[in-house]
């Protein structure tokens, strides 16, 4: 059950690259939403819904066999959060690209309440709701470009 936790969290293990297990986690992600991305609206939801409550099960379990809060190598809140920044959104290249980019600006910068979330909650609930987040905001940022420069996206 270990192995298959670190699995997990570290999304196939692409947490253990050096420097940057977030953008390579997100990365994951990005692959992960062209399979989801497939799905028709009420299942990418539902799935990434219920990969939240996977990610969070997962941070937590893996906090404990690392024995860091909020390691490094857990990345799989990563893979939520860009979920969550493609949902309901144009599936284009340019989406894509702009929604990689601003997740890991809002995950990096973690404007509040994912600061909050991350500086005073413990455990693997706090790993993926900051990331989560960071998520809705670049969700929301796509989508008032989407509004303002249709062709944008």
């Amino acid at each position: 059950m270990k192995r298959f936790i670190v699995l997990l969290a570290t999304a196939g293990y692409s947490g253990y690259v050096p420097l940057v297990p977030g953008t390579v986690g997100t990365l994951v992600g990005a692959l992960v939403y062209l399979l989801f991305s497939l799905y028709p609206a009420p299942l990418y939801l539902l799935t990434t819904a219920a990969l939240f409550f996977l990610a969070w099960w997962a941070s937590e379990k893996a906090e404990g066999i690392f024995g860091q809060k909020d390691s490094p190598r857990i990345v799989i809140d990563e893979v939520v959060g860009y979920l969550i920044t493609m949902a309901l959104l144009p599936r284009t290249l340019a989406a894509a690209f702009w929604g990689f980019l601003f997740f890991r600006v809002l995950d990096i910068i973690k404007p509040p309440p994912a600061s909050f979330i991350n500086r005073r909650m413990k455990g693997g609930l706090a790993v993926v709701l900051d990331d989560a987040v960071a998520g809705i905001y670049a969700n929301l940022l796509l989508r008032v470009i989407d509004q303002c420069f249709p062709r944008f996206l």
